[in-house]
């Protein structure tokens, strides 16, 4: 009896170590960074997390808290309940592949999963449609990469 309940002990303590050590995804990395709170909401509002959280890779270009704050209220709160406009949003930050800053820079756009494409600067700082500034790159997870951006970029349908 002592033996089994060793045994299931042992299972259990190692099946637990295991999921600690889970690869972290895309949307993991971005809920534990804490400065992604409001893309992290706008994610699940626009029911993205399990895509986002799927095997990718994928680039994304993530706005912080600060580059949200830009953003009207009105216009943030409006965007955030109508789901679809807030999809295109979120998908024209999104880049098929796993995009490192070292290819980046030698790109002068980047077909985003919106379908649209975004401009792409590279010269003392890399500036993505002439507004939005990278200033953390290759930041990785499990399915992709994440490049820090300070300013949410607006598809052109969306603005």
């Amino acid at each position: 009896m002592k033996i089994v309940l060793m045994t299931v002990a042992m299972a259990f303590i190692s099946s637990v170590g295991f999921a600690a050590d889970k690869p972290k995804t895309i949307v993991d990395v971005a809920v534990e960074a804490g400065s992604f709170g409001t893309l992290v909401t706008a994610v699940k509002a626009a029911g993205l997390v399990e895509t986002l959280s799927g095997p990718g890779p994928f680039t994304v270009f993530a706005p912080t808290d600060a580059a949200f704050a830009k953003i009207p209220k009105a216009t943030l709160d409006a965007l955030l309940a109508d789901k679809a406009k807030l999809t295109a949003v979120l998908t024209y930050h999104v880049v098929a592949g796993k995009v490192l800053a070292a290819d980046v820079v030698k790109l002068k756009s980047a077909k985003t999963v919106a379908g649209a494409d975004v401009t792409i600067s590279a010269g003392a700082d890399v500036v993505l449609n002439g507004t939005s500034k990278v200033t953390k790159t290759d930041i990785a997870a499990s399915n992709g990469v994440i490049h820090v951006i300070d300013t949410v970029l607006m598809p052109p349908a969306a603005k």
